[in-house]
């Protein structure tokens, strides 16, 4: 199977994803976060620098769930709809 490169918009959404996820990290250890979350700190890190940039999804859930970060307003970040 071979599988189809990403689009600069599919990668630029990954580097917005990261850097949001990073941001909701604070001051946390990226060991800290990955622990919680279940994923190796190798691949927060990936994400986080949009090095995985479509991650998969239970992987973006439990993230988000360890930095306090509802999906709703992860979502409305990364596609970028204003908040309120």
């Amino acid at each position: 199977m071979v599988r189809v490169p990403l689009t600069e918009a599919e990668r630029e959404r990954g580097e917005r994803l990261g850097a949001i996820l990073r941001e909701a990290r604070g001051s946390r250890s990226m060991v800290e976060v990955a622990a919680q979350a279940g994923i190796s700190v190798e691949t927060l890190r990936k994400i986080e620098t949009g090095r995985i940039p479509t991650p998969a999804f239970f992987t973006v859930v439990a993230v988000a769930d360890v930095v306090g970060l509802p999906l709703e307003a992860l979502r409305d970040a990364v596609v970028g709809v204003p908040a309120g």
